[in-house]
């Protein structure tokens, strides 16, 4: 008589058994799964995690800044643009000189 797949499935798991009881045994050097907060050393995990997350924030802030040419220098181009504009319009006599120069003392404010 030839076996059944349930026959066959049958007597693989009353094979395996021994082994399944073996590897539920308790290893002598396993203290459990809260073994490393007692000493501390988990304490450093989330902070390391900070640290990490904090890094690339910086990274990633310092890469726009770079690539990007529009720090802080901004505005003081865009008084020099301003001042400029404001010396055209001087020369060509669309303003007097009282004007200009209290325009002048507004930008530099």
């Amino acid at each position: 008589m030839k076996p059944t797949l349930l026959g066959r499935l049958f007597l693989l798991a009353s094979l395996a058994e021994p082994w399944e009881a073996w590897a539920q045994q308790p290893r002598a050097d396993y203290h459990g799964p809260h073994m490393m907060w007692e000493s501390g050393w988990m304490f450093f995990g989330p902070v390391m995690m900070i640290i990490f997350i904090a890094l690339i924030v910086m990274i990633a802030v310092f890469l726009v800044r770079w690539l990007g040419g529009h720090g802080s220098g901004s505005r003081a181009s865009s008084e020099g643009k301003a001042l400029e504009i404001l010396k055209e319009r001087f020369a060509r006599g669309e303003i007097d000189k009282e004007e200009f120069e209290e325009r002048r003392r507004m930008l530099r404010d």
